[in-house]
């Protein structure tokens, strides 16, 4: 098993623009952030100082943790999300419920919503959303380019031949026994292909509980989870003792490899880390 926890390669960049952008004549506490990946591209402009709150999911830099917590972005509370009093609000596609966000618009907040991305032009798209939301236009533009450059240095690092290609399955839960994966048209379909290697599913779009023989027909070579708890938190002992993965390849060579959720999906500042983590994981460990 490959355990990956993030590392700060961004880091330097995201100090080097904090370290280099004039500073505003006076700072004020006024955005509430809701997406970790929204809260990275906040962070990575130089506009920390300026988070009031964050949702659940923006756990990324950890003295993020030290903020107001409004809940989590796809079962907000009105309340809890005016409580913090926020005069903007910026928002990863897909908060809700959508009757809650009806309650805060009516509220005169400002509320802007970033798009998802699922590849290196969707990522340039949220910086300068989010750049042009927060006034600082120049700052994204200097964002997107490092950021752009990475990607396109990673991407190009991670290919393989057609015929060389792992097959990855990335599963997103194993509650009750059962298998949940990712078909096409998902970002861990999205990253998996960034990295060099092939979903081992794409008959269906979006994530589905898998019967033992469909999971069994799409052979993976390797399995990818996000590295956290819960129901999530099966061991790699009885992940591959499960009727439905012990006869694939992956059970075979005992390949399993777990990522931080938020480097892995964010589709953030910290991509081009991600598809080199995961590309070196699939590719370069004798898996």
């Amino acid at each position: 098993m490959i355990r990956l926890r993030s590392t700060r390669a961004i880091a330097a960049l995201m100090a080097g623009l904090v370290a280099t952008a004039p500073a505003l004549a006076e700072t004020k506490a006024d955005i509430l952030s809701i997406g970790g990946a929204v809260t990275e591209i906040i962070v990575a402009l130089g506009q920390q100082d300026r988070l009031k709150a964050r949702d659940t999911t923006s756990s990324y830099p950890p003295e993020i943790a030290e903020l107001p917590d409004v809940g989590y972005m796809r079962a907000l509370s009105p309340e809890g999300v005016l409580s913090v009093d926020p005069a903007l609000i910026i928002t990863g596609e897909g908060a809700g419920p959508p009757e809650a966000l009806d309650v805060i618009r009516a509220a005169d907040v400002e509320l802007v919503e970033v798009p998802d991305a699922r590849d290196a032009d969707g990522i340039l798209r949220k910086i300068e959303i989010i750049g042009a939301a927060l006034g600082v236009p120049d700052r994204a533009e200097a964002l997107g380019g490092e950021v752009g450059a990475a990607l396109a240095d990673a991407t190009r690092s991670a290919k393989r031949p057609e015929a060389g290609k792992k097959r990855v399955l990335f599963i997103l839960s194993t509650q009750g026994g059962r298998v949940t994966a990712s078909g096409a048209g998902t970002e861990a379909d999205a990253i998996i292909r960034m990295a060099g290697g092939l979903n081992a599913v794409t008959d269906f779009e979006g994530y589905r509980q898998m019967t033992d023989e469909a999971v069994g027909g799409a052979a993976p070579d390797v399995i990818l989870m996000m590295d956290r708890g819960g129901d999530h938190g099966i061991s790699d002992e009885d992940l591959l003792a499960m009727p439905a993965i012990s006869l694939t390849p992956a059970a075979r060579t005992r390949s399993v490899i777990r990522m931080d959720g938020l480097l892995l999906l964010g589709f953030g500042p910290r991509t081009a880390e991600a598809v080199t983590q995961l590309s070196r994981a699939v590719y370069d460990s004798g898996s």
